[in-house]
């Protein structure tokens, strides 16, 4: 949707009229008691890390306990969901992540519209991926991983936190380019593929930082 600039400088002008102590009361009330920060995957992953790093923060600057609060499942669709329905009151954030932005394309059934029922806040964290191997594949490089899936097509397993997770997307794109054929174990988070990546039940994950 355009806004005209005539009409865009009149809902300026009207938002600037507005009484400022009203403004400063409201802002100095919240939060005026728990706030939740819902987390789409299990505990002890990156997204879950992020949330509770910047629960503590929070709670330290503005006097009440942020708790996070792992709803996992379908690829983050279970805790939008909550979030979704809760009441709008600033008390019920979101964690969001990639999957988010990718889930509508992936997921037909959705019983929400994520641009048109969550609101973005802040940028909180930007992040980097590598690839982690067991150690009882034999290689070092990406030349020589490369190497071994070719020569062993369907034989490695790669992990990711699910389907349309960026460990998912990253994955399947190197897989594209690099002509290898690996089977995908989709978990209901990063940090259970993790878990099965030490233990040698998969054998790769693109893991972030």
């Amino acid at each position: 949707m355009t806004l005209r600039r005539r009409t865009f400088l009149g809902l300026a002008a009207g938002a600037a009229a507005l009484p400022a102590a009203s403004r400063m009361a409201q802002a100095q009330a919240y939060p005026s008691r728990p706030v939740r920060i819902i987390v789409g995957s299990p505990p002890g992953g990156a997204t879950d890390i992020q949330a509770r790093l910047m629960g503590q923060w929070l709670s330290e600057r503005l006097g009440q306990q942020f708790i996070v609060e792992n709803r996992a499942g379908a690829s983050g669709n279970i805790g939008t969901e909550a979030v979704a329905k809760a009441p709008a009151d600033g008390y019920t954030l979101l964690q969001i992540v990639t999957p988010h932005a990718i889930n509508a394309a992936l997921y037909t059934n959705l019983s929400f519209d994520f641009i048109r029922d969550i609101v973005p806040v802040t940028c909180v964290a930007r992040l980097a991926y590598v690839v982690v191997v067991h150690p009882s594949v034999p290689a070092t490089t990406i030349p020589e991983f490369i190497a071994h899936a070719k020569a062993n097509p369907g034989k490695v397993n790669y992990g990711s936190a699910g389907p349309g997770t960026p460990q998912n997307i990253a994955c399947e794109l190197f897989k594209m380019m690099t002509g290898v054929n690996m089977v995908h174990v989709p978990y209901r988070g990063g940090a259970p593929a993790t878990s099965d990546l030490v233990g040698g039940q998969i054998q790769v994950i693109f893991s972030p930082l």
